[in-house]
């Protein structure tokens, strides 16, 4: 049977889509050393186009470089803009494709959520969906060798999506990437208002303060909070900017925030 790879769909709109010159620029966004000792469980990153959001993500994850080599599965969740469904969507395919290669999903971890009602198959939801896509080069360039579980979200609830990341949990050879920007399309000054008390409602697990309208992940994110509740998870807070930082104008933006996930 031939193998079914899902093909990259915003390379050269949203980051470079020619391989040396994306490493070149990942290699730039990582030029920061961290000195953090201890290895997040998880990442809450944005996923706009690199020259808006990537220094932004970049932030957390440098975070995981110490752990390249240990980090086996990525977990990585994001919003589905483009097509409405109800529940969690994987792919069906064996891998994803960026001008950094392939890299293979994990079957066998897909096979632990079969009997959930909520998550189920679906490439459409995954074929034009930029969310998830632009986390997979950082991935690349900062691992070794690494399978992904990637889960597109749709309508859900936060009970949801922590019961699957409860699944999908694992130990220190599993990273979870929840993929997320912040508010849209407001002035800079609003901006920076709403997404400080987003960024405070993270910090403080209260998945129920933050509304659709604070965050364009907000179902996956809230799950994750539910899950670092529950469990008694350290967040930190890594990096809060906007468009108007980086590349936009101030007079309507889109929020980005970078926060690591740590295990007591």
């Amino acid at each position: 049977m031939a193998r079914k790879v899902r093909e990259p769909a915003v390379a050269e709109l949203f980051y470079p889509g020619e391989a040396e010159s994306l490493r070149r620029l990942l290699g730039e966004l990582m030029s920061r050393p961290v000195a953090e000792p201890h290895t997040p469980k998880a990442l809450i990153v944005p996923h706009a186009g690199y020259v808006f959001s990537g220094s932004t993500a970049a932030a957390a994850y440098a975070r995981i470089a110490p752990a390249h080599a240990r980090i086996e599965r990525v977990v990585l969740l994001g919003p589905a803009h483009r097509v409405r469904f109800a529940g969690l969507a994987a792919h069906t395919g064996d891998a994803f494709l960026t001008p950094l290669g392939e890299v293979a999903l994990d079957g066998s971890a897909l096979g632990r959520l079969a009997d959930l009602a909520y998550v189920s198959f679906s490439d459409k939801a995954h074929a034009e969906e930029h969310s998830l896509e632009v986390q997979v080069p950082f991935l690349q360039y900062l691992l070794d060798d690494f399978r992904l579980v990637p889960l597109a979200v749709g309508d859900a609830s936060a009970e949801a999506v922590a019961a699957v990341l409860e699944r999908l949990w694992g130990g220190a050879e599993t990273l979870v990437v929840i993929s997320t920007d912040l508010s849209h399309y407001h002035d800079y000054e609003t901006a920076r208002r709403l997404d400080n008390r987003t960024a405070e409602n993270i910090l403080g697990k209260r998945p129920e303060a933050i509304g659709y309208q604070d965050a364009c992940g907000r179902t996956p994110l809230v799950g994750l909070l539910e899950l670092a509740r529950r469990r008694e998870l350290r967040i930190e807070q890594l990096r809060l900017c906007s468009s108007g930082d980086t590349a936009g104008n101030r007079q309507r933006v889109v929020g980005y925030g970078a926060f690591a996930v740590y295990e007591n």
